[in-house]
């Protein structure tokens, strides 16, 4: 699964519709790989400026950023991608992905 991740400095996971670019990983349920960078530029003190994310993710199955506004949110559910918040350094943030992701898949009994 193709994973884009919000950010503007390329380490840290920034707000979905503010942010100047995604890093793009692939998920294959064991490893993570980086893709590419992508950007998204954003003009400062512009609002509702989420639809040039989405337009920058739309191969992406999953989104993770640390936060989105109703009007995003409501973007990315209609173009079928999952949003996940949450927020820190992207590498930290992977791993909390990767770890929730095992434990879901392992069976109750």
């Amino acid at each position: 699964m193709k994973i884009a991740v919000a950010s503007s400095n390329w380490k840290d996971v920034d707000h979905f519709g503010k942010t100047q670019g995604f890093m793009i990983y692939e998920f294959d349920e064991e490893n993570m790989n980086f893709i590419e960078k992508r950007e998204s530029p954003k003009i400062k003190g512009e609002k509702h400026q989420w639809q040039k994310s989405l337009s920058v993710i739309e191969d992406c199955e999953i989104v993770i950023c640390a936060q989105a506004g109703l009007k995003g949110k409501f973007g990315l559910k209609n173009a079928g991608i999952k949003l996940i918040e949450d927020e820190g350094k992207i590498e930290d943030v992977l791993d909390r992905f990767v770890k929730h992701y095992n434990f879901m898949k392992k069976p109750l009994f």
